[in-house]
């Protein structure tokens, strides 16, 4: 079965994969809840996954039909290629992981593979992706406890940045000079551990400490400083939030 959000590529998929003798597509679908309840329904012996799709992702699908427990195996197709996706579909059940590139004969062969049973990954590259994969969430996991961190103020500062106040708006409103807004956010910054003005508000968004629809309107947040304009709130040398 194949399971992606392009159905053009899923068909096309199919027609190639149907071309040799010892392989049949069964079906074809578009989105992950579509995926499980057909593998639930269908029994394929292997499941070509999407990573990315709309409802229920690749990774959650892959896990709800790997805890079936059915003979049912998954190999994840993205467009992606990362070790960090790798050990995602791992964790969930997936037998492998390969690029939406791969030539037809080597996705066949891969498949072959899988239905008897032999590792499509090396256990080295399995073991340096899942090293990396608990980098990166022990990194996110300190982020958000900085995050945590932030002074209502500097909440407050960062919220009224990501809304796309400029700055001598939100320096006056709050009842400070440029000069304290511009330590307020060089603090947040540092404690962020950050480079830029965009990353910290990209960050506080994500672990919800504030919200916003959009932040283009950040660009133009810099001159507070009618000499230098451009220049104060990142401090010197930080890049542009652009």
């Amino acid at each position: 079965m194949i399971a992606d959000d392009h159905r053009s590529f899923g068909e096309a998929l199919e027609v190639a994969l149907d071309k040799e003798q010892d392989l049949r597509v069964i079906e074809v679908v578009t989105d992950g809840e579509a995926a499980v309840e057909t593998a639930s329904k269908e029994q394929p012996d292997i499941v070509l996954m999407d990573l990315q799709m709309p409802g229920v992702d690749g990774i959650e699908a892959t896990r709800r039909i790997h805890d079936e427990s059915t003979g049912t195996m998954v190999i994840i197709l993205s467009g992606q290629n990362d070790d960090i996706s790798l050990a995602r579909a791992i964790q969930a059940g997936a037998r492998g992981y390969l690029r939406k590139t791969e030539a037809v004969g080597g996705l066949a062969d891969a498949i072959r593979r899988a239905y008897r049973g032999e590792p499509l990954h090396t256990s080295a590259e399995v073991e340096e992706s899942l090293r990396k994969l608990r980098r990166r969430r022990a990194s996110d996991g300190n982020l958000a406890q900085r995050i945590d961190r932030l002074t209502p103020r500097e909440t407050e500062i960062l919220q009224r940045m990501a809304d796309g106040d400029p700055p001598e708006k939100i320096a006056r409103e709050l009842g400070m000079s440029k000069h304290t807004l511009r330590t307020h956010t060089q603090n947040v910054l540092t404690k962020l551990g950050v480079h830029s003005k965009l990353d910290a508000i990209v960050a506080a968004i994500r672990y919800g400490k504030i919200t916003t629809v959009d932040v283009s309107p950040l660009v133009d947040t810099d001159d507070l400083d009618e000499d230098s304009p451009g220049s104060a709130i990142d401090g010197p040398g930080e890049p542009d939030a652009t």
